[in-house]
């Protein structure tokens, strides 16, 4: 499902305008992104959490050139679905 398809829903559900519903979409997720960036969780109880997770220092091969690379540590953002979320998806 895309961002737009995401909109149309739900102004269609609560039947508010297609703008007002994608500037507050957007919204939501600028707020994400920018907790995220500051390392706060996003904790939504029943949805699920925002969350950053570290990616520890690995090795990788180019089987083309045959070398090694060293990948650094890093960190993602990550999302991990509610237990209730889960028993829903899981039906």
């Amino acid at each position: 499902m895309t961002k737009a398809e995401v909109v149309n829903e739900i102004a269609k559900k609560t039947g508010i305008e297609k703008t007002v519903v994608l500037s507050t979409v957007e919204a939501f997720m600028d707020v994400v992104k920018e907790s995220l960036s500051n390392r706060k969780p996003v904790f939504l109880r029943g949805f699920g959490s925002f969350i950053i997770k570290r990616r520890a220092e690995k090795t990788a091969r180019d089987i083309h050139k045959e070398t090694r690379l060293i990948i650094p540590a890093h960190d993602i953002p990550a999302f991990k679905p509610a237990k209730t979320f889960m028993s829903d998806v899981k039906k």
